[in-house]
């Protein structure tokens, strides 16, 4: 059912469950992970710009990690890849080029009227991805919950 899943993940602790879930169920049908790292660039663009080098590095280092840490949670073999881009639109796009079967993303859950609201980043993945999209928000009393990707 599943044969390529991948795994959308900018290193945040609300981003953890997402990971261990997204590959347990790739475990669970034997399936290829792809595990994928966003640099915003308009987080660059937005900064004045004799800092955007700077920070430019700081983002695609945090992107590193956020991959090492999806590889040393698993097994099994994870292609890993960073892009620089505006996120949803990045993991779309390497969607279609893996020809993925699913993507899993966090997304941090806020509580309001017995509702949960997506984070700008998860909702647009959910809105234009070409194959299912499985959010995972953190559980009740998890630590973190600070980021989800936006």
């Amino acid at each position: 059912m599943f044969d390529t899943v991948v795994v959308a993940t900018d290193g945040s602790e609300s981003v953890k469950r997402a990971v261990d879930v997204a590959l347990d169920l790739a475990g669970r049908f034997d399936a290829e992970v792809h595990a994928l790292s966003v640099v915003d660039e308009s987080e660059v663009d937005a900064s004045p710009e004799q800092l955007q080098d700077e920070l430019r590095t700081a983002l695609e280092t945090t992107a590193d990690a956020a991959l090492a840490t999806v590889e040393e949670r698993t097994g099994q073999e994870v292609v890993t890849a960073v892009r620089e881009g505006r996120p949803a639109v990045e993991i779309c796009e390497y969607v279609r080029e893996v020809d993925a079967d699913l993507v899993a993303t966090g997304t941090r859950g806020r509580h309001g009227e017995n509702r949960l609201l997506l984070g700008s980043v998860a909702e647009r993945v959910v809105r234009t991805s070409p194959v299912p999209v499985l959010t995972v928000r953190q559980l009740e009393g998890a630590s973190g919950g600070t980021g989800n990707g936006d």
